[in-house]
């Protein structure tokens, strides 16, 4: 019996002691959890980061946001596509244990900490808005193999602190105003299979790079020079937007390779430090040596001009036959000879899959077509001429958009879209426009004649409330389209972005942009033939001119674009799509007017048409506003405080009217556009009306807006 009670006493022990670890391990390493929470108060404490919380004190085991831990360290940090905004604070180096930190595609800000877990193998920050300069303290993360900060505001020279980096094998640096050289600790990237610098302002030449294992190199759109190492020929290589030099790279010195040519560098140098001594074994260059490079300079010289005298001799006799036998890669006295007379054939020798360590084969033009000089002139304009776009746009190259846009700078930045990133250009004779760079995941560079479509249709738009296409360049594999600029920028800015400059908009005018916003809808669905649905409709997509006059941008393009409805997909949790889209992801004319609807909440209430730093029965707006639309209490407490109550109330009740139409669940109870525009005119046709008969109308001391309102619908 008692011997029976010792083993029980002995399992329980086991089950106690086996139990234990799990329990330990089940709390949060204390430095992990202070690092946490110092990112938590860094990010403005977000509510969409559930779990989280200045109290907390267990990351790993109530289950954190975006958090995976093993055992009792966090491991893994994802919080990319969350809408953070603020910093990444300045505890990270406690997360010992950590090797993925992504925070990309936020609006995180500021400078990217100096100090960063020291682990990590992927580290992605792209999609920000961090600037200044990359810290040095990433050169200690020996482990990265991952490294994104694309899409940012970097600025400055990349310092050299690549040296330790050899286990990396993808770098993102693109979209941000890097400038200078590339650093010399680029070649120690020895891991290197991918690397994107396009869309900087990088300077000198790429030889740094000329012997990474690379696979991917994308140096588009910056200021390189020089010639493309022969090494990065054969790779997915994308370099255009930069000066490269034409014709074909110096060879060294005949019968001289590199590399005696950097010895007798060294040996000269030896000779300086021994300058008068004679005997020894090292006696350095003597006046015997130098005699003997004399002559031997005479020599080559002798004989080379032999070659000269006697192929001058031969020329009037033997031009085809010497040209079939000429070796593929010139002599070093013909390179400066083809510069001079700038001889095309080069340039037209690297369109074909010849090896050039071939050097005795003729070019295989010469065996497969005739010799034509303009039949190898015409291969790119050929192309172009395939883009046979309206008269009525301007055709730009890629040079003189770069220009225009100090090359595609953070500074001229306007926005980025679904489709891609809007920039300022102004062009030498004062004119501005608006550029609109399409990412080639929207539009594959090989989809030339899509372009082309695209920009014949958008071409054909004209309406006073439309955003009008002057020009389009296609170029190097880019699609960019170029739009009429408007200086007041998008409703979304003018709504929701503080600024001293923006005086908060009165009724009239909100008003009047719903109204002029409604017609741009009308034209579109009811006046285009076919109908075009726009898909897209939202605050950010409606640009003010001067007068405040809406102008529908993009119009025309989702409906154009082969793969729109996948780059649209983001939009879900916008506020903007239509329940229908949400479910079945099938745009409709109804879905655009719902989404007008949205418009027409934002300019009433000044409110987001999805706020997530609001309580969360108040982050959608529809969900909010619809219920108060026919209570006028209600509605005249959700209204925009900028108003300061200078509104009429009546125009404010037809006005919520024609949202309770709009943003209907069910498509089929939502008005065609040009009921909608009539239920506008209306509206500011009774308020008119009632200013004249009454006199004494809460809004009466807005009399003007409504007559410019009253004139804008004759």
């Amino acid at each position: 019996m008692v011997e029976t009670w010792r083993w029980v006493l002995l399992v329980f022990c086991i089950c106690i002691l086996g139990w234990s670890p799990s329990s330990i391990n089940a709390a949060t390493d204390p430095t992990d959890v202070s690092a946490l929470k110092v990112l938590y108060g860094s990010l403005n404490s977000p509510p969409q980061l559930t779990q989280w919380s200045q109290n907390g004190d267990d990351p790993c085991g109530q289950s954190w946001k975006g958090v995976k831990c093993s055992g009792s360290r966090v491991t893994e940090i994802d919080l990319s596509g969350l809408q953070l905004s603020g910093t990444l604070g300045y505890q990270l180096q406690s997360l010992t244990a950590l090797t993925n930190l992504d925070v990309s595609n936020n609006n995180l800000a500021g400078g990217i900490p100096y100090s960063l877990p020291p682990n990590m193998t992927r580290l992605n920050l792209g999609h920000n808005n961090f600037n200044q300069d990359i810290p040095y303290s990433i050169s200690m993360i020996t482990t990265l193999k991952y490294l994104n900060i694309s899409h940012n505001q970097l600025q400055n020279q990349l310092s050299d602190i690549f040296g330790k980096l050899s286990s990396l094998s993808v770098l993102d640096l693109s979209f941000n105003s890097l400038s200078g050289n590339l650093p010399e600790s680029f070649s120690s990237l020895s891991s290197m299979k991918t690397m994107f610098l396009q869309n900087n302002q990088l300077t000198g030449t790429i030889d740094v790079l000329a012997n990474l294992p690379l696979d991917n190199l994308n140096i588009e759109n910056n200021r390189f020079t020089g010639w493309i190492p022969e090494q990065l020929k054969n790779i997915n290589l994308e370099k255009d937007g930069n000066t490269w030099n034409s014709g074909p790279a110096p060879p060294p010195p005949p019968g001289t390779p590199p590399a005696k040519h950097n010895g007798n560098h060294k040996s000269g140098g030896d000779n300086s430090s021994s300058n008068g001594g004679s005997g020894g074994k090292k006696s350095g260059i003597g006046g015997g040596a130098i005699a003997g490079i004399v002559i031997s300079l005479l020599v080559v010289t002798a004989i080379v001009a032999f070659f000269l005298i006697k192929k001058r001799s031969k020329k009037s006799s033997s031009d085809v036959e010497k040209f079939e036998s000429r070796p593929f890669a010139p002599l070093a006295s013909e390179v400066q000879e083809m510069k001079s007379v700038q001889t095309p054939a080069p340039l037209d020798f690297k369109t074909f899959d010849t090896p050039v360590t071939i050097n005795l084969r003729p070019p295989p033009v010469d065996r497969n077509k005739s010799f034509d000089d303009d039949e190898f002139t015409k291969k790119p304009i050929v192309v172009k001429k395939t883009i046979t776009a309206p008269l009525n746009v301007t055709s730009y190259s890629v040079a003189d958009l770069q220009m225009a846009t100090g090359s595609f700078s953070i500074d001229n930045l306007l926005g980025e879209g679904s489709f891609g990133r809007v920039y300022r250009a102004q062009f030498d004779d004062g004119k501005v426009l608006a550029v609109k760079k399409l990412d080639s995941s929207v539009l594959p560079s090989e989809l030339s004649e899509e372009f082309t479509e695209i920009v014949s249709s958008i071409s054909q738009l004209h309406h006073p409330n439309v955003t009008e296409l002057v020009g389009y360049c296609s170029e190097h594999g880019q699609h960019l389209l170029v739009y009429e600029f408007h200086k007041n920028g998008s409703l979304h800015d003018f709504l929701h972005l503080s600024d001293e400059y923006n005086k908060p908009l009165t009724w009239n005018s909100r008003v009047k942009i719903a109204l002029g916003t409604a017609r741009a809808l009308e034209y579109l669905h009811e006046v285009c033939s076919p109908s075009i649905i726009h898909k897209n409709i939202k605050s950010t997509n409606i640009l003010l001119d001067v007068e405040l006059n809406p102008h529908l941008s993009d119009a025309g393009l989702a409906s154009s674009i082969p793969n729109a409805d996948q780059a649209l997909d983001h939009n879900a949790g916008s506020g903007y799509s239509a329940p229908e889209v949400a479910m079945s992801g099938q745009y409709t004319l109804k879905s655009d007017v719902y989404g007008f609807g949205v418009v027409m909440l934002e300019l009433l209430s000044g409110r987001k048409a999805f706020d997530n730093l609001k309580p969360r029965s108040e982050q959608s707006l529809v969900r909010w506003a619809t219920p108060q639309l026919h209570d006028i209490d209600a509605l005249s407490k959700m209204v925009d405080p900028e108003l300061k109550g200078l509104y009429p109330v009546k125009s404010l009740s037809r006005f919520a009217d024609v949202i309770a139409l709009c943003v209907q669940p069910e498509p089929e109870f939502r008005p065609p556009m040009s009921e909608v525009v009539q239920a506008l005119v209306r509206l500011v046709q009774r308020a008119n009306m009632s200013r004249r008969t009454v006199g004494n109308d809460q809004g009466s001391s807005h009399g003007g807006g409504n007559a410019d309102a009253q004139d804008d619908l004759s």
